[in-house]
């Protein structure tokens, strides 16, 4: 009887994927790829989306790819944003064409004169149709397929007719986006208070939601103008520190916590989170300033029943104003 051989299926070799940021709303996508290895440099690409043909940027270059095989799985990947809590534009799967090279940045460096003319041509359209929307930038895609219009309305708008126009103008085809504050800012963002370039226009690629409650521990004020940045909304830097803050209010007493110091005994009638002082308010109305380290409670029953006393309606007003999150 003649020996039966097994044959083996082919094994199937693993797709290898670069992670790439591209567009001018620093999209991330997944791009399939055939090289050997990863250059541990900065580098950029040419990659086909489905928009067309584009230029992007490698994530995770220095550390994050090992023989060409980026390290997470897109799923990981993904994960890691939602336990971030970050705010994040994914762009279908795409293909990489090749790396940059210096003529692919010459035209690049063409195609944006070419992108402020059409700007300029784009507004003389809404001029002349009058349409009620405020046109922000132009993204002139690197093959050519298509060109992309940003603008900010405050409600619907019907572009058809300058679709039209446009379409015409450049034989190809045009693509009308509308955005909102943040993205504006992200797009145009100025210096801010601070005198550095707004931070999601430097160096922010995905904005992590900001509430009035790290407004509230940070600062004296609530003054708008003292909290908000370039977009209008909370301030991104607010989150930066918040961390620091909410530990170091955890050291400090209550508020109408009864305590003890060299000082004598008293009551709390204030705290400084980043000195890590605290007010006391002595019997005979004398008021000290005593370091945390020094300051001994003897009992918070007061400030627990005084905020326990607080009408309900002002309470859960306190309340909703925590949880508002301004993006």
């Amino acid at each position: 009887m003649a020996n039966t051989v097994e044959i083996k299926p082919k094994q199937t070799k693993n797709k290898k994927h670069m992670l790439v940021r591209y567009g001018r709303m620093d999209i991330l996508g997944w791009f399939e790829h055939n090289e050997a290895n990863i250059l541990k440099v900065p580098r950029r690409a040419v990659i086909k989306t489905d928009r067309g043909l584009e230029l992007g940027s490698l994530v995770g270059q220095l550390s994050s790819y090992k023989a060409g095989l980026f390290r997470w799985s897109p799923d990981q990947v993904e994960q890691y944003f939602v336990n971030s809590q970050v705010e994040c534009l994914w762009g279908p799967p795409g293909k990489f064409v090749r790396y940059t090279t210096a003529e692919d940045l010459s035209e690049e460096r063409h195609l944006e004169k070419i992108a402020k003319e059409e700007m300029q041509s784009c507004i003389g359209f809404v001029k002349e149709l009058a349409l009620p929307m405020k046109i922000v930038d132009v993204e002139h895609l690197f093959g050519g397929e298509r060109i992309v219009f940003y603008f900010m309305a405050d409600g619907r708008v019907d572009f058809r007719q300058l679709v039209k126009k446009l379409a015409q103008e450049y034989q190809t085809r045009i693509e009308m986006r509308q955005i909102g504050s943040r993205d504006e800012a992200k797009l145009l963002g100025d210096v801010e208070s601070c005198g550095q370039e707004c931070c999601c226009r430097k160096f922010l690629r995905a904005l992590k939601p900001v509430n009035m409650r790290m407004a509230k521990i940070q600062k004296a004020t609530l003054d708008p103008s003292k909290i908000s940045g370039f977009c209008g909304r909370l301030k991104c830097c607010l989150r930066y520190e918040d961390k620091t803050y909410t530990e170091l209010k955890k050291r400090l007493p209550r508020k109408n916590a009864r305590v003890k110091s060299k000082h004598g005994e008293g009551r709390v009638v204030d705290t400084q989170i980043l000195t890590q002082l605290v007010v006391i308010e002595r019997e005979e109305g004398v008021r000290v300033a005593v370091p945390v380290e020094e300051v001994e409670i003897i009992s918070e029953s007061a400030a627990k029943k005084n905020k326990q006393d607080k009408p309900a309606d002002d309470k859960g007003r306190e309340n909703n104003k925590d949880e508002v999150t301004d993006c």
